[in-house]
């Protein structure tokens, strides 16, 4: 991406002032409106927390117990926020340590800027104490990243990195600042970018395009969406609700496009993909008009590509040219902002209704409840199941809260059972499948949104990638309820041993530790509950707790999540049990 050409934008007053590069970087952060950061300090981070000492009333660090946690933290906060998350770190294994929660954040579109110190500029290259080039290591999983050695590059990197972090299709920055840049003086001034030449964040829509698309709508007979995140991303869900209702067709989420719409929506016929329903994986290959709304025809909701809606006529909205023709060819690609495109489309749709094609849906889900969801959330064996646990928290929350999964089983009952209201509301790991993320996204997602019951669903193993976050929560007092779905087993991955090994559980059960106990160990409210009797009173508890609550539930050890469509298998061999 090229530098040149970059307009800014007066924030303030047009005069400079003398100071050092470590006040320049907190003076960019409050002009950018940043009141949260999440980091740990360090050697060549340290100028800049001496600075943050004397800005304490105006941001809030956040010391997380590792740097993966400040990332997770920063993704949480920006999700359910819409604003860009920030993490700070010092050189060397500080800057790795980000690295997972970067890449993550690259897949699933979050904005995030990352700051991190380094070694003097004098010492580059020389395989200095806590030295790595973090730069090299972070570009293919950053939007774009850059080093800076001298004080008087500070604002403008800064500017630049915050524009292309929120513009467009979103994603995360890493500014990498040598030591003696902090410390080094010069005269600052700072303006907002507003625009980079060879920088294009939203393609200019095509009127033809849309009236294209519109015109193979009308004519459909079985029309099916399929919705993603770059719904919520785009701000269009007024949009999206009114082309939804007015066209009467039947709409499908990807895990990270659920809650843009009700959950309980009539027209909403549930999630598509590899532990999705029934009815919309089926009828993808039976609809006639496929329109793909800010989605990026991800593998684990395509299946085999050479199946994968071939009778049907493909329409793309996307924001990023780079995702139309990639998995799946487009009849026609509309490129915009959700928003824009979804309320030109708008009024070239006729009203219509596709009573029998919805009715599809309808009797499949029925058969899906019949086999599956009913014994899901309404158990009559004597073991817990995931479900039941998460249809406990929906009667509670009334579908209000913020749910914040990790990555494995219990993700996929979270988000094929928990009921929204609300957007930004299912904030889990999609694309990079990070186990460990809940925790600190959770204590992000809460500071994110504070008026908001956050609920972080964990399943054993993952919750203990991160269980040292515990303490950030312990310290800062914020009150996240965590839940752990506690089948002593890497549930998922023995799934599939289970089902494509013959049974053979290789490195997948768990010998747990007391996690009432190391909960209590950071004065957090905790209790376990392993009998069906005393799981509605528990989940009342912790969510009518004032302050963090640990609640920890045994389910059953050898428990499936179905549907199930194998790896690399087509849609239509979905499989019930």
């Amino acid at each position: 991406m090229e530098t040149q050409t970059i307009k800014l934008q007066a924030t303030d007053s047009q005069a400079t002032e003398r100071i050092t590069g470590k006040e320049a970087i907190i003076r960019c952060l409050l002009a950018e409106g940043v009141d949260t950061l999440y980091g740990y300090p360090g050697g060549a981070i340290m100028p800049v927390y001496d600075e943050l000492y004397k800005y304490q009333d105006q941001i809030n660090h956040i010391l997380t117990r590792h740097e993966q946690g400040a990332t997770h933290a920063a993704q949480g906060y920006a999700r359910v926020s819409g604003r860009v998350g920030v993490a700070i770190a010092t050189s060397g294994p500080g800057a790795t340590n980000l690295i997972t929660g970067i890449a993550d954040a690259q897949i699933d579109s979050t904005p995030m800027v990352c700051i991190t110190g380094q070694v003097a500029s004098n010492l580059l290259g020389s395989d200095a104490f806590q030295e790595t080039d973090i730069i090299g290591i972070s570009t293919p999983v950053t939007k774009w990243n850059c080093q800076v050695t001298k004080a008087s590059e500070i604002p403008e990197v800064m500017a630049k990195a915050f524009y292309i972090a929120r513009s467009g299709r979103p994603g995360p920055v890493l500014i990498d600042i040598t030591k003696d840049a902090q410390f080094e003086e010069f005269d600052f001034k700072y303006k907002k970018c507003t625009a980079i030449r060879s920088y294009k964040p939203v393609p200019k829509l095509i009127p033809d395009d849309v009236a294209a698309a519109a015109k193979i709508i009308n004519a459909a007979k079985k029309p099916l969406i399929v919705w993603g995140q770059g719904v919520i991303l785009g701000k269009a869900e007024e949009e999206f609700k009114a082309v939804v209702e007015k066209s009467g067709i039947p709409a499908a989420w990807t895990i990270l496009g659920v809650s843009a719409i009700p959950t309980d929506h009539p027209l909403n016929v549930g999630m598509v993909g590899m532990h999705g329903n029934y009815a919309p994986n089926m009828l993808t290959n039976e609809c006639d008009v496929l329109i793909a709304i800010g989605m990026r025809f991800d593998d684990r909701v395509t299946g085999d590509l050479k199946t994968y809606a071939k009778q049907a006529k493909v329409i793309h909205f996307e924001i990023d040219p780079a995702e139309v023709n990639k998995n799946v060819t487009a009849d026609v690609a509309v490129l915009g902002n959700s928003k824009e495109s979804l309320a030109a489309l708008l009024p070239l749709l006729e009203e219509k209704s596709h009573t029998e094609w919805h009715q599809q849906f309808k009797d499949m889900y029925k058969t899906e409840y019949d086999k599956i969801i009913n014994d899901d959330i309404h158990p009559t064996k004597e073991g817990l199941t995931m479900g039941e646990v998460l249809e406990g928290i929906n009667t509670v929350t009334k579908g209000d809260a913020v749910i914040v999964s990790d990555v494995g089983q219990h993700q996929m009952i979270a988000c094929r059972y928990a009921k929204f209201n609300k957007s930004k509301s299912n904030i889990t790991s999609g694309g990079l499948g990070t186990m460990g993320f809940a925790l600190p996204a959770a204590i992000g997602a809460k500071m994110g949104a504070p008026d908001r019951p956050v609920v972080a669903i964990i399943g054993d193993g993952g919750y203990q990638m991160t269980i040292q976050e515990l303490g950030t929560i312990f310290q800062t007092k914020v009150p996240v309820k965590i839940v752990v779905l506690n089948n002593d087993f890497l549930g998922m991955v023995r799934q599939w041993q289970q089902l494509f090994f013959d049974r053979r559980y290789a490195s997948t059960e768990m010998v747990n530790p007391d996690f009432v106990a190391i909960a209590k160990g950071y004065f957090i409210d905790a209790q376990k509950v392993t009998k069906r009797e005393d799981l509605a009173g528990a989940i009342e508890t912790m969510l009518a707790s004032d302050g963090p609550y640990f609640l920890e539930v045994k389910v059953e050890k050898e428990d499936n999540v179905f549907p199930m469509i194998p790896s690399g298998a087509s849609v239509s061999d979905i499989r019930l049990e």
